[in-house]
């Protein structure tokens, strides 16, 4: 007896669709408080037709609300992108060593770690919104450095301000997506820093070949200088998107995050109940106790051991595989190839942008649909595949058993190919499962530990990239990122289960959980059904 909730009445007006329907439809799953009552409804006798929160114009609104929030996403994708060109001209410029330009490549991730770690005291005590603004004008000030830089010293110094701001923006902009939507939208919702990101690293390719052209000394400082742009519009989001009401009722001022919700939600009903939910929640929060949470995780129970060994092996995954080093030194990978003029490399590397922007779109529109697990089959076996086939492509020139052509041909499918399958799974799927898996006392922390895991391995894999080229050949690296992505594969088989549709104490009872497992917490009861139309 469940709610379909693609033939629920969301109030739209029937005629134009949501955006969750544009990228394919909305989950078919819905919490059951998510579902109004007949009366709340407009339409009186329904005949049996029941409507779900956030259809309407709150739905718009929110839904540009939260586009606004992922822009500082555009500054970490681009900064990702534009470096893989930048650093050719920044070598040729201020003439920095091989592990010099590795330390400047992979220093973001560990720096931005430092300012995740920031984001969240800031943003309990300036609120959600006040840091997403200081996110960008910290980034601002390190593009301006980095642009303006005579020397690699004040280049690193940049790019620690730099980092520090992109680490504040992606940690503070889910978190105000999460609180300013309805559960129905959270979903699609949640998945535009992701899109955000991916745009951003094609934005940063682009900006390498338009710029490319310009003398050695000035096309990486206008490339850097290009990054303050998106930065700069966040001054006007500020005055659009209003605070979290959550962080409003944490300081006590109920009667403007009240105002808030009337604007997300779609009648006043509405409003005072989510309002009623949020105080409820953060009395709960209040009263926890954050010591013996990581008392918790770090003597786990053996079901919050298999999750952890589920949610923290996903982001491992996720970055061991090679993504950053095919990302940042996808001109390295296409020189080595064959491709020799400059152009030639930012060029190719645009196409790899392009395929990583456009199969994350994808990916949201199948996630509902398919499920999380044979999306990450999908995602690790082809990532195996193309990884070996640019190992054996690259090996094979290298002993000149394979035509010049042949080999750029083959080096441009295959990366192109990896970012793809990547986008399609295990890119936007890792940070699904995290929130899904945990129970909620343990949620925040766990993620949390997951996600630095994460940013230390990306920073790992960059920072060491061109060294391991040096020591085994970019094919042996290649052949190495293969193997590991293999053991993904089996990985994803042994210890990913299935979430969608799940709720959350079906999904505790996948690790061995359940009734006689432990006490299920209230927060946890939040019932996912699957779509049934009412008769």
């Amino acid at each position: 007896m469940g709610l379909r909730a693609t033939e629920a009445a969301t109030g739209n007006g029937g005629g134009m669709r949501s955006l969750p329907d544009f990228l394919g439809r909305k989950s078919k799953y819905v919490r059951m408080d998510d579902v109004l009552p007949d009366e709340q409804g407009d339409g009186g006798g329904g005949g049996g037709v029941v409507r779900v929160r956030g259809g309407g114009g709150s739905g718009r609104y929110v839904f540009a609300c939260s586009v606004f929030a992922s822009l500082n996403h555009v500054l970490l994708g681009y900064d990702v992108g534009v470096m893989s060109g930048c650093i050719i001209f920044i070598q040729k410029d201020l003439h920095i060593s091989e592990v010099q330009q590795e330390v400047l490549v992979g220093c973001l991730s560990f720096i931005s770690l430092l300012g995740s770690l920031a984001a969240g005291r800031t943003s309990d005590a300036v609120g959600r919104k006040w840091t997403i603004g200081l996110a960008a004008a910290v980034f601002q000030a390190g593009a301006a450095v980095m642009t303006l830089a005579p020397s690699f010293a004040v280049l690193m110094m940049g790019r620690l301000l730099a980092g520090i701001g992109i680490g504040i923006g992606i940690m503070v902009a889910p978190v105000y997506i999460s609180e300013i939507t309805p559960a129905t939208l959270r979903g699609s919702y949640a998945s535009f820093p992701e899109i955000f990101i991916s745009l951003g690293i094609l934005l940063g390719y682009v900006s390498n070949l338009a710029f490319s052209g310009l003398p050695d000394h000035i096309n990486w400082r206008v490339m850097l200088a290009a990054g303050i742009v998106p930065s700069i519009s966040v001054a006007f989001v500020l005055l659009v998107i209003p605070e979290s009401p959550r962080w409003l009722v944490m300081q006590g001022r109920a009667a403007e995050a009240r105002a808030v919700l009337l604007k997300v939600t779609d009648g006043e009903d509405e409003a005072q109940e989510r309002l009623a939910e949020i105080e409820e929640a953060a009395r709960v929060t209040a009263t926890g106790n954050g010591k013996a949470v990581w008392r918790e995780l770090l003597r786990p129970s053996p079901v919050i051991r298999r999750m952890l060994v589920t949610g923290i092996g996903v982001q491992l995954f996720q970055q061991i595989t090679g993504i950053d080093a095919l990302v940042y030194y996808s001109p390295t990978i296409f020189r080595d190839a064959g491709i020799t003029t400059e152009s030639q490399l930012l060029a190719a590397t645009v196409g790899v942008g392009l395929s990583k922007t456009v199969f994350i779109v994808i990916a949201i529109v199948l996630v509902d649909r398919v499920g999380r697990k044979p999306l990450l089959y999908v995602s690790t076996a082809g990532m195996t595949a193309c990884l070996a086939a640019l190992a054996a492509s690259l090996s094979l020139l290298a002993h000149g058993a394979l035509p010049r052509a042949a080999a750029i041909g083959a080096a441009i499918l295959t990366v192109c190919g990896f970012v793809a399958f990547f986008s399609v799974g295990i890119g936007p799927i890792n940070m699904v499962l995290s929130s899904e898996i945990y129970p909620l006392r343990l949620r925040a922390q766990a993620v949390a530990l997951g996600f630095a895991v994460n940013r230390l391995t990306s920073g790992a894999v960059a920072m060491s990239f061109l060294s391991i080229c040096g020591a085994v050949s970019v094919a042996g690296a290649f052949a190495a990122f293969a193997a590991i992505s293999a053991l993904s594969v089996v990985f994803v088989h042994v210890f990913v289960p299935e979430t969608s549709g799940k709720s959350l104490e079906q999904i505790e009872s996948l690790f061995g959980g359940g009734a006689g497992a432990g006490e299920v917490e209230l927060g946890d009861a939040e019932h996912l059904v699957q779509g049934k139309e009412m008769s």
